[in-house]
């Protein structure tokens, strides 16, 4: 069962942001972007969390800045996964 969050925000601010409407939403995908920074989400979870395809994942991971690092212990994963591939 997905769990409901309820947020409180003071009038004043909550007519700052601008169209209340889009509130849960804005709140939903900084959620999804700072999560996958720190590593607790992954990209499929971010996918799932805001009902996006992989291209559009991509997107809202590229427009938020939350692209992550390639690190050395990528490399190595993807040098194993290409030595797995047959040879032409």
């Amino acid at each position: 069962m997905p769990m409901q969050v309820t947020v409180q925000l003071p009038d004043d601010i909550a007519k700052q942001l601008g169209d209340t409407a889009n509130i849960p939403r804005a709140f939903l995908e900084a959620l999804a972007a700072e999560g996958y920074r720190a590593h607790k989400l992954s990209r499929h979870q971010v996918s799932q969390l805001l009902d996006l395809d992989y291209w559009k994942t991509d997107e809202f991971l590229t427009q938020h800045e939350a692209k992550r690092p390639y690190t050395l212990a990528d490399l190595q994963v993807d040098r194993q996964s290409l030595a797995g591939l047959p040879e032409k």
